[in-house]
């Protein structure tokens, strides 16, 4: 199973791009997304850049990544990572809707 990063890019350098995640910095494959500006926030697998994201979804992304390492570390408090879940009635999708 491959799981996306979110990161965000420090130094763009044409076809590859200096990018940072928790205090990380790695040389990321731009090819699939393009240059972008230094501040963009990417979703990045296996080194490699496939989705350029808003600062809101790597946020999302990086809260379940956490709560993930949590739950493996045998925790159970982390319903603070979900917050715009919690409270809050499931929907069903548009095409199961009556």
């Amino acid at each position: 199973m491959c799981i996306g990063i979110p990161m965000q890019v420090i130094e763009s350098r044409g076809d590859t791009a200096l990018c940072e995640y928790r205090g990380q910095t790695t040389l990321i494959d731009m090819m699939l997304v393009g240059e972008q500006a230094a501040g963009t926030w990417l979703l990045v697998f296996l080194d490699a850049a496939r989705e350029v994201i808003t600062a809101e979804k790597a946020r999302q992304i990086a809260d379940a990544l956490e709560a993930m390492r949590l739950a493996m570390q045998g925790e159970t408090n982390f319903d603070h990572l979900f917050a715009d879940l919690v409270d809050r009635e499931p929907e069903l999708p548009e095409f199961l809707r009556t």
